[in-house]
């Protein structure tokens, strides 16, 4: 799929922190996870706008580590919210070639959502127009936790020299270790914080914060966001030339 614009600089990977459902919801008179279910139905815009400005990875944060301090209602809404996404969309994002991945501490969900998240993967596995990573029960610092945690019994184990443990080491024992890390962090509804997300890749991300709030956060203004991207000047920390 060609590009919107050819001489435009596009992120190859861009990751989107979706806040204010529950606000946008409220605004209208109507429970939280109103809310939640236009956003949810908002993702399938923005993954087929990733499509056609041929961004190739797009990873969402729809349930931190931290959201389960929320009531009980809307926890167990959210949760049914995600079976239902995944069975109404499998199909399409099957037929649309988007590989689905899912990145966070599965252990907490439910068996019948890790099951349907397990068998996504699996169907979608061989997609390769859109890589789409769904962060649920994700939090950053927790995710470098089970890294660190993990590498450390290989190192015991004797299958890890602890001498040749480097950044690119612990980077292959973090959930997004077959994804590159994001160019872009985009966060809606005016909040100005990261909220743990991606901590270890974002190191060198561009972000973006909009006063939008996701439910209306729209293809067009999306399509804004990354052309602003493409006007960047990203230089890693060294002296332009």
């Amino acid at each position: 799929m060609a590009k919107d614009s050819p001489d435009q600089d596009t992120p190859d990977h861009v990751a989107i922190i979706m806040d204010g459902n529950g606000r946008w919801a409220q605004g209208r008179g109507r429970p939280r996870l109103f809310g939640h279910h236009a956003g949810a139905r908002r993702v399938k815009e923005i993954v087929r706008a990733c499509k056609d400005l041929d961004i190739e990875y797009l990873t969402v944060y729809a349930f931190s580590t931290e959201n389960w301090k929320r009531t009980q209602s809307e926890v167990a809404g959210l949760m049914t919210l995600f079976r239902q996404y995944i069975k109404r969309e499998a199909k399409a994002l099957l037929d649309e070639g988007v590989c689905v991945r899912f990145i966070g501490d599965r252990l907490r969900l439910d068996k019948k959502l890790q099951g349907l998240m397990d068998e996504l993967e699996e169907l979608t596995k061989d997609n390769t127009v859109v890589n789409l990573t769904i962060a649920i029960n994700y939090g950053g610092r927790d995710e470098v936790a089970r890294a660190t945690h993990q590498l450390a019994l290989d190192v015991a184990a004797g299958k890890l020299d602890a001498t040749t443990v480097n950044e690119d080491t612990l980077s292959s024992y973090l959930d997004t270790h077959v994804l590159p890390d994001p160019d872009l962090v985009i966060r809606t509804s005016g909040e100005a914080r990261i909220s743990n997300f991606l901590l270890w890749q974002s190191a060198y991300s561009e972000y973006e914060f909009v006063d939008t709030l996701w439910p209306d956060f729209s293809r067009d203004e999306f399509c804004k966001v990354i052309a602003k991207y493409g006007a960047r000047n990203r230089r890693f920390g060294a002296v332009p030339a």
